[in-house]
């Protein structure tokens, strides 16, 4: 088995926490284990395996890392590399449809503190799911 290099295991680490701050969740190693076995299909984490994520002691191999992903709406890549994840948004529309006042809302989703853009993707996520998209 290929060996981890100590200091990108800890660059991972530090996004793993930064990436369950943002999304509103408690970093701890027993919430996390809870949290990822709720969505692996596989056998489940120990608390244990979590801290020593969370701690910069190992990273999840990639099936793990796509759920830890997934339940994070990050990209793999951007936990792992730390390459910036691409944006819902550009997948649906390009530059030119973002008009000035989405461009300010945006800048000022982003200036809010984390907790609160986990209750805006959640007000946005319900009101989507009132308004699903009309077939085109």
């Amino acid at each position: 088995m290929k060996q981890q290099h100590p200091k990108e295991t800890a660059k991972f680490a530090a996004r793993l926490r930064s990436a369950i701050k943002d999304a509103g969740v408690r970093v701890s190693a027993t919430t996390v284990a809870h949290e990822f076995n709720l969505r692996y299909w596989g056998e489940g984490i120990s608390s244990h395996a979590a801290r020593n994520w969370l701690m910069g002691v190992s990273m999840p191999k990639q099936d793990k890392l796509l759920v830890l992903s997934k339940w994070l709406k990050v990209s793999p890549e951007g936990l792992l590399f730390g390459t910036p994840p691409q944006r819902p948004i550009d997948e649906q529309t390009n530059e030119d449809q973002i008009n000035l006042v989405d461009q300010q809302l945006i800048a000022r989703y982003l200036a809010l503190e984390s907790e609160h853009r986990r209750v805006v993707r959640e007000v946005v996520d319900g009101l989507a799911a009132l308004n699903p998209k009309k077939d085109q």
